[in-house]
């Protein structure tokens, strides 16, 4: 059975799109099929694994608006196993577009049915805001990541998404759950990543993962190559922070033992 996972945040430089990225090949590293879709018109998902726009047609926005297949528009990755559906500079324009719409909040939903049986996880990087495009991925997703970075207003952003995802889950999506929270870019020299640490597992528990993504250069490195941190340097702590987190990921909707 397929899970659907959306990665979200209204707000930017969380992290993201790179835990998108990194926790897809992590899954398709022990053999899951995985696809990756690309919800922010900035397109980051697709650059982060070596995909230039202007070099492709395929977009998800053309998915998405119902004039083309969601089969059609998906590119294989250099990770093995590992599919995107990319963003394009359209998509910038679809919370307008959409607006009227019949079924508006469902389009992603009903077009990615054809294409269910053939991957175990898709993962959906959702933009920095709570519009339409997160709306439609919310109404799709089984579960939500919310990746947070360890600063002053986390906990701020985070009950603003914890409120909208209630109402989503009233509304439109019955079934859907925090999948879990992520601390991202931790650094445990600086007494402010420490609090919101503890903040923010008072807060929300054991939907907290137990791993958390250091501030690490070859992550941050990553991207610019092309690759996930997992393929440009295995050993690198946040590569290895991610096998992790994935490892969380599957236990918390497969069940069963570590599996890396």
């Amino acid at each position: 059975m397929v899970r659907i996972i959306a990665f979200a945040n209204q707000k930017g430089g969380v992290g993201k799109t790179t835990t998108a990225i990194n926790i897809g090949a992590s899954l398709a590293a022990i053999k899951k099929r995985v696809l990756l879709i690309d919800l922010d018109p900035q397109g980051n998902a697709g650059t982060g694994l070596g995909f230039v726009r202007a070099s492709h047609r395929q977009s998800v926005y053309g998915v998405i608006m119902g004039t083309a297949n969601a089969a059609d528009n998906i590119l294989s990755t250099a990770v093995p196993g590992m599919h995107i559906l990319p963003s394009s500079q359209a998509l910038a324009g679809a919370d307008l577009d959409l607006q009227g719409m019949d079924n508006m909040e469902y389009r992603l939903r009903d077009a990615l049915q054809p294409i269910l049986p053939h991957y175990d996880y898709i993962l959906l990087d959702c933009p920095p805001a709570l519009g339409t495009l997160t709306l439609n991925a919310l109404t799709t997703a089984d579960s939500v990541i919310v990746p947070l970075q360890c600063e002053f207003f986390a906990l701020e952003g985070i009950q603003q998404l914890t409120e909208t995802i209630k109402a989503v889950k009233q509304k439109w999506n019955p079934d859907l759950e925090i999948l879990g929270v992520l601390l991202t870019m931790y650094d445990r020299r600086y007494g402010l990543t420490r609090a919101v640490d503890d903040d923010v597992r008072k807060t929300f528990g054991d939907l907290v993962f137990k791993t958390v993504v250091p501030r690490n250069v070859r992550v941050s490195e990553a991207p610019s190559h092309g690759k996930p941190a997992l393929f440009y340097d295995f050993n690198s702590t946040g590569a290895q922070a991610y096998l992790r987190v994935a490892t969380e990921v599957v236990q918390r909707t497969e069940g069963g033992e570590n599996v890396f």
